[in-house]
């Protein structure tokens, strides 16, 4: 493998996941299907460029450059940007932000200096106090089979569900299991325990799920073949 990865939680009510990862060499990866936008900052031969990334809903053939950094910030399920509506970052639709100097971007008319991997919650916390993100209650709400605070009707728990991650529940629950069942692959789970501890019906089910939404066949990833992007252990693992 060419990228290590190294994270960690957050206590941040904002923040799924910290990362950070560098490439020894050149070689293509692929990005798989997730969720969460991030926010990574990317170093590479003596430039920094902050990127706003959107969930993706597709498996999709990256090349990684050589004696690349790159720092992320993964915020929760029900984070937005009110400046910049999920929609417009969807897969891969990548947006730069502009550098302010060699440590910081511009964001709302403000220099912010670029978090790393051991203060990103301050960072976090000032894009909060700017009103740079938010929260949307209706998401936890709905993942969690919870009745909201506000009395909505189901169609609107949804439009408010889609409108903040850009994905329906359905879709967000099939790319969190084939994750899980990838991720218990890799670290050698057997295939058919796998489809019983991920939910799936069969082998045949758990197949297409994984070329959906990861990209390889569940062999492939059992027997380590090909390099996939940032996948992490989380509390239902």
């Amino acid at each position: 493998m060419f990228i290590d990865f190294e994270d960690r939680p957050s206590d941040s009510p904002f923040v799924e996941r910290i990362w950070r990862s560098r490439s020894a060499h050149a070689g293509v990866f692929t990005s798989v299907a997730a969720s969460h936008w991030e926010m990574v900052v990317t170093r590479l031969g003596g430039q920094t460029v902050l990127t706003v990334r959107g969930p993706e809903t597709r498996p999709t053939p990256c090349l990684c450059p050589p004696e690349g950094e790159w720092v992320g910030v993964r915020f929760k399920l029900g984070t937005f940007m009110p400046q910049l509506p999920v929609a417009r970052v969807m897969d891969r639709n990548d947006v730069n932000l502009p550098a302010a100097s060699e440590r910081a971007f511009w964001l709302g008319g403000s220099a912010i200096e670029y978090p790393e991997f051991g203060n990103a919650e301050a960072f976090v916390r000032r894009l909060e106090r700017k009103g740079w993100i938010g929260r949307e209650p209706a998401v936890d709400a709905v993942v969690r089979g919870r009745v909201p605070e506000v009395e909505l009707s189901a169609r609107s728990l949804q439009r408010r569900f889609l409108r903040a991650t850009g994905l329906t529940l359905g879709e967000h629950r099939q790319i969190e299991r084939a994750r899980l069942a990838t991720r218990l692959l890799a670290a050698g789970v057997p295939i058919l325990e796998v489809v019983h501890r991920a939910g799936y019906f069969d082998q045949a089910h758990l197949t297409r799920s994984l070329r959906r939404w990861i990209g390889p066949t569940p062999g492939q990833i059992a027997r380590g073949e090909g390099q996939l992007s940032f996948l992490y252990k989380t509390d239902a693992d």
